[in-house]
């Protein structure tokens, strides 16, 4: 993989088997994660849920899987990604890939980032086995190394 993953997905953003009430809960979380690791300001969640009020469920990009982002903006300080995964799925309404138990944020400060970062999961998330071992992974030291290999 061109891009390594570990700069962009520190411990900090990490939140594993947590609950969401619903897909914005979700999103809120995922949102929480880039807050935590400095990556973006609170507006950036904001941004991510609008988003999706705007252009529809898109963000559900595989059976269980979503990745939250929104375009470059102020909000964002650093290019990097968060991982929630739910204890429970939620639905985002999109029928081929409902419902989602991972939702990984997104935030790129330019869209050269956005799309370096974003190839780089996608390599990795298209892999059957390997989204089989994420779900399973027990820390994020396990997650990035499965992410990585």
């Amino acid at each position: 993989m061109a891009t390594d993953i570990n700069g962009f997905l520190p411990d900090s953003a990490f939140q594993l088997d947590v609950a969401a009430q619903d897909w914005k809960d979700a999103i809120r979380l995922a949102g929480q994660g880039l807050v935590n690791a400095g990556f973006t300001t609170d507006a950036y969640t904001d941004e991510m849920i609008e988003t999706v009020e705007k252009m529809g469920p898109y963000i559900v990009i595989a059976p269980g899987l979503a990745l939250a982002h929104s375009r470059p903006s102020d909000a964002v300080l650093e290019t990097g990604l968060s991982w929630v995964r739910l204890s429970t799925p939620v639905k985002f309404g999109n029928e081929a890939n409902d419902p989602v138990s991972l939702v990984i944020g997104l935030a790129g400060r330019d869209e050269n980032e956005h799309v370096s970062v974003m190839s780089a999961i996608a390599g990795s998330l298209s892999d059957a086995e390997k989204t089989r071992k994420l779900a399973a992974a027990k820390s994020p030291e396990e997650i990035r190394a499965i992410l990585n290999s």
